[in-house]
């Protein structure tokens, strides 16, 4: 008695159908969220375009900060300020964040690496009003604001991002490297220092980049720390120091038209540097990537 043979059908039953159109479905849905992400910032930096390019000039550039209800002036303590300011968040958190992951990837125990891999979420999570709270508490209340306690509490929110991007590329680089340099007789520590952590910098700097770009638009810290300043150029982290996002803040507060136009060519300003940098940072992690594979 053979058996029946039925005819097998490419095309598939209803049910196989069915979940072809939900995934058609899904597809197209996640495509008009990815547009409608791109069309909000596009409307965005088109907007502040708009309304701050026609301040841009080379002198609202190099000039000191003007004298209210005065018009001329420009930014240019407040570019200085704001790269004195965040360069000394990279010089706090760029070391701690990068030693912090290669503790967590290469040498901490597992009732260590939940704890401290689970602080490392909630700062990434955690407000930065937050943050500036608590250094005007600590460093702030009962003395002068200063730049480096500005530049302190930008560590905070840059210290989360480098630490985990530095864990990601940490991931990337191959067990072979560590298991050859550990087999030619090579210590933990040497391992890790020579062959790891060189074969991961441009990952790291990628991701340094990336927190650079985060902290230089964050007002709330500053706010609390390095918002009382002078109008020219200054360089002592001592005292409080320009910087663009605050002044920012005080020029939309103003009833000046003309504050309200140098706002938005310094958010204009300032928003090009964010894209740039990360526009950078993804094209520098593209190719680190690439090389890596190769």
């Amino acid at each position: 008695m053979s058996a029946v043979e039925h005819p097998i059908s490419l095309r598939g039953d209803s049910r196989v159908r069915r979940r072809r159109y939900v995934n058609r479905i899904a597809e197209l849905a996640a495509l008009v969220a990815a547009l409608a992400a791109v069309a909000v910032l596009a409307i965005v930096v088109l907007s502040v375009a708009k309304r701050g390019a026609g301040v841009i000039s080379l002198d609202f550039l190099t000039k000191p900060l003007p004298l209210f209800g005065l018009p001329g002036g420009g930014i240019a303590p407040l570019i200085v300020g704001s790269a004195v300011i965040v360069g000394v968040a990279t010089l706090i958190a760029l070391p701690i964040g990068v030693l912090t992951a290669l503790f967590l990837s290469e040498f901490a125990p597992r009732r260590l690496r939940a704890p401290i891999q689970l602080a490392l979420d909630l700062m990434n999570g955690l407000p930065s009003i937050i943050i500036g709270v608590f250094v005007f508490g600590l460093l702030i209340y009962g003395h002068t604001q200063s730049g480096w306690a500005g530049g302190f509490a930008l560590s905070i929110v840059m210290l989360p991002l480098i630490a985990r991007s530095t864990q990601e590329v940490l991931r990337l680089v191959p067990q072979m490297y560590r298991d050859g340099a550990l087999a030619l007789g090579a210590s933990r520590w040497r391992t890790v220092l020579g062959i790891v952590l060189p074969s991961a910098i441009g990952g790291i700097l990628t991701g340094t980049v990336l927190a650079i770009a985060r902290a230089a638009g964050e007002t709330a810290p500053l706010l609390f720390t390095t918002s009382i300043y002078v109008n020219s150029i200054t360089t002592d982290v001592r005292h409080a120091m320009p910087n663009m996002p605050v002044q920012i803040f005080i020029w939309s507060e103003s009833p000046d038209p003309l504050d309200h136009e140098r706002a938005w060519a310094t958010a204009l300003i300032l928003l090009l540097f964010v894209l740039v940098s990360s526009l950078l940072a993804r094209a520098a992690l593209a190719r680190w990537r690439k090389k890596m594979g190769q």
